[in-house]
């Protein structure tokens, strides 16, 4: 099957020079949720932003559907839902108006019972007939997540959809988000919190200084990347780590009272045997061990500082 999105050769250059895109290369499988990881600058917002057909190329093409985003942009935009950064809202407009409003805006027709099931899915049945000026912050957010649900789209993208939202808010929306991924719905995620991109994603892009690094399944770049160590509660504080243990991967923790062990996740059983023999055979015992996993925080840190 097609990717439902492919990006090829894609670079945005703005009028003040800057490259906020270098030729990125990607293809988006249709009912994914893809992760897109960055700092603040790489081109996450621009990238979201060519495909959603709110800026333009400066070279390279984009197709969502097989049509392209330039030539073809009503087909594509009515494919994709946005919730943007910004809290863009008519403020003297209620709840219910601005969301049934958006549903028109993209050609489809009434349904009032749609409005109604996206309102309740995000705890704004209570809020229909409120104007947006009477909003909380987080209120207005959801709005946001109900209008580009509004006209039932294929794609959704969101840019990061919780920042400093309540905790409240982020569980309904990922009970959504659940729901739409169960139905098919395509979803690409931005997003500051990278353990919400652990547990939601089924693949990682990590973007950075308008260059994609990587993008990979979750798991297999956990497990190729991702590094543990095992950590030990030695019964008597070391002041260094023996010579003949030099090269062994270890270090000493605070005090000296920990032995760490870095080790490659994927050949750990005869690592860790071997080491604890040497262990025992130079009189250093512990009382309690146990292990950490690299989470997808230190790989995107990794990466991102190896491409700097």
């Amino acid at each position: 099957m097609a990717p439902i999105i492919s990006i090829r050769s894609l670079t945005k250059i703005y009028s003040n020079g800057f490259q906020a895109l270098k030729g990125v290369d990607l293809d988006i499988e249709q009912g994914e949720i893809l992760a897109l990881l960055g700092p603040n600058g790489a081109g996450k917002t621009t990238l979201i932003s060519i495909v959603c057909g709110i800026a333009n190329p400066s070279s390279g093409t984009v197709t969502v559907g097989g049509h392209d985003v330039v030539r073809d942009f009503r087909a594509t935009r009515s494919m994709i839902g946005l919730v943007p950064q910004e809290l863009t809202t008519d403020q003297f407009e209620t709840v219910w108006n601005t969301v049934s409003f958006s549903r028109g805006l993209h050609g489809k027709k009434p349904n009032p019972a749609y409005i109604e099931k996206i309102l309740r899915d995000l705890s704004l049945w209570e809020k229909k007939d409120n104007m947006l000026r009477q909003l909380s912050g987080g209120m207005k957010r959801r709005v946001l997540i109900a209008k580009a649900l509004s006209h039932e789209p294929e794609i959704l993208f969101l840019d990061e959809p919780t920042a400093g939202v309540d905790v409240t808010l982020r569980k309904d929306m990922w009970h959504v988000v659940e729901r739409l991924r169960a139905s098919g719905v395509t979803i690409i995620l931005t997003t500051h919190y990278i353990e919400e991109a652990e547990e939601a994603a089924d693949r990682v892009g990590v973007i950075n200084g308008g260059q994609l690094l990587l993008v990979e399944d979750k798991k297999a770049l956990m497990a190729k990347l991702g590094r543990k160590q095992l950590i030990l509660d030695l019964n008597e504080p070391l002041g260094a780590v023996p010579h003949r243990l030099d090269g062994n991967g270890l270090s000493l923790g605070p005090n000296g009272l920990t032995l760490i062990y870095d080790f490659d996740a994927q050949n750990e059983q005869s690592s860790i045997a071997a080491l604890l023999s040497k262990l025992a055979a130079e009189g250093i015992h512990f009382k309690d061990l146990s292990t950490r996993q690299s989470s997808l925080e230190d790989i995107f840190v990794s990466l991102v500082g190896a491409s700097k």
